[in-house]
């Protein structure tokens, strides 16, 4: 509502099939806007997103430089104004950790004594994080970022997940 009032739109965007992001949007509860850019090269343009074949180079241009990843997708923020004749500009964009103001459990956690208490293997936030129906579960978070039920037996186990 409060950016409504001064002409913003937060819209989340991910490379799923929409009818994947609707499904699960409903299963967390989340009422935002979400929208797909499967199909198109949206998040490749921006730099979130790697073709495998730039992986297998071993280097991915992220946050404004050369990288190793061996994932295939990573956290991105970008905005865009439209002015009154409808053209679109690309106005700011922002990656990795520059991306946490937007994590307000990350900003309230810093407040508290233990602060994110990242003390796992990986110390950030695969550590910990899950999604709300999933802290009771046990399992963990693997280096793509997908979650990982305690007793999974196979890799299927979370193709029903929706990653960005």
């Amino acid at each position: 509502m409060h950016l409504e009032h001064h002409d913003v739109t937060y819209v989340a965007i991910s490379r799923a099939p929409l009818a994947k992001i609707e499904a699960f949007k409903k299963r967390m509860g989340w009422r935002f806007k979400w929208v797909s850019s499967y199909g198109s090269d949206f998040n490749f343009d921006y730099h979130v997103s790697f073709a495998k074949e730039d992986l297998a180079r071993g280097k991915v241009d992220y946050n404004y430089r050369l990288i190793d990843a061996s994932i295939d997708e990573l956290s991105g923020i970008s905005v865009f104004y439209k002015d009154e004749a409808g053209e679109i500009f690309h106005t700011y964009s922002t990656y990795a950790r520059g991306a946490e103001e937007l994590l307000s459990t990350y900003i309230v956690l810093d407040l508290t004594p233990k602060g994110r208490n990242e003390t796992g293997p990986s110390h950030d936030l695969t550590d910990w994080v899950r999604h709300h129906d999933k802290y009771d579960g046990g399992g963990f978070v693997d280096p793509t970022g997908r979650y990982v039920p305690a007793k999974a037996s196979d890799s299927s186990c979370c193709s029903g997940e929706v990653h960005s």
